[in-house]
């Protein structure tokens, strides 16, 4: 569920055009106006004000934003601008190739997407950087989490990371009991029951079943073996390899409790980490931001609006705020 608010009564894209170019114009940003307007806009009418600027200022807007904006507001603004798939591509893009590597947020951003939500951003990520998602992967993420093992015969990755932008996973509620219980016996065996673990049962079957059947997957194992599914992944994995799997099985699960605990890790202890707090907060808005602020509100007592009152400051605070919508 959304949190964005949008006015009861819109001005049209082409006005709000013109207010921007004006807060744009003389000496300095007027970035409170510029957050004004673009935090409560959907991603239709920002999509149109883009459109609407480009054709009365002959100026492209995320041109303009960049060199207007500055700092974590800047950041926060450009990924908000985008449409949904186009922002996770320029995410995993720059966490798989920016500066500073960020295996865990490209992890984070492709686990915890649908099948279909991957298709389509792995489509817009080629048209963008002329470079296939499973390439950038290849590159720069290392261990079990990337390498591929292929298998002679049916010449499948096996990778983990590799396997979940490439196998089809189906989408809907219906799971076969038989196959859950038979899938829950083989983690088993590949993990707990035995001394090491087989890593290809634990790709195979969290690449490429859906989101329903790892769920009950889960629940058939406490059942029978008396310990959890994910208990179990984090005795057995270690590293990014770990935090791709339980991201997959929490996401299964209850993606909303999910988020917000990767947002109260990010303000945990000194210092707050930004790159993720603006991720969650501007990809999950016009998602499920709703819930994930009733996740949080459930599990730490405190209003996610709080937390980020008291961890930012100033227009890059107001931005998120606006996008988080009412403390309650």
């Amino acid at each position: 569920m959304s949190t964005v608010t949008v006015p009861p009564v819109m001005t049209s894209p082409r006005d709000d055009a013109i207010q921007l170019y004006r807060a744009f114009k003389g000496l300095g940003c007027d970035t409170a106006a510029v957050v004004h307007i673009l935090a409560h806009r959907d991603v239709t009418q920002r999509g149109l004000i883009q459109q609407e600027y480009r054709a009365m200022y002959s100026e492209d807007l995320v041109k303009r934003l960049t060199s207007e904006l500055r700092g974590d507001v800047e950041r926060a603004v450009l990924l908000w601008i985008q449409d949904p798939a186009g922002r996770d591509a320029s995410l995993v893009r720059k966490a798989l190739s920016g500066d500073v590597i960020d295996p865990k947020g490209a992890t984070e951003v492709i686990c915890s997407r649908t099948p279909s939500q991957i298709q389509h951003f792995k489509q817009v990520y080629f048209a963008k950087f002329g470079v296939y998602l499973e390439q950038d992967i290849e590159l720069q993420i290392f261990g079990d989490h990337k390498k591929i093992i292929k298998d002679a015969q049916t010449c499948q990755p096996n990778s983990l990371l590799l396997a979940y932008v490439t196998v089809p996973r189906y989408e809907g509620p219906e799971v076969d009991r038989a196959v859950v219980e038979m899938d829950a016996k083989a983690l088993y065996k590949a993990g707990e029951k035995r001394l090491g673990t087989d890593e290809n049962t634990f790709i195979r079957i969290f690449s490429e079943k859906s989101r329903a059947h790892l769920a009950a997957v889960s629940t058939a194992y406490h059942s029978v073996y008396g310990n959890s599914l994910e208990k179990a992944v984090k005795s057995e994995t270690s590293g990014d390899f770990e935090f791709a799997l339980v991201t997959i099985l929490q996401c299964a699960e209850n993606p909303a409790k999910y988020f917000a605990k990767r947002l109260h890790k990010a303000m945990k202890g000194l210092g707050t980490d930004d790159r993720t707090l603006i991720r969650i907060i501007v990809s999950r808005a016009e998602i499920d931001l709703q819930y994930i602020k009733q996740e949080y509100r459930k599990k730490y007592g405190k209003t996610l609006n709080d937390a980020v009152h008291s961890e930012t400051s100033g227009h890059y605070r107001a931005f998120l705020l606006a996008l988080l919508g009412p403390n309650h």
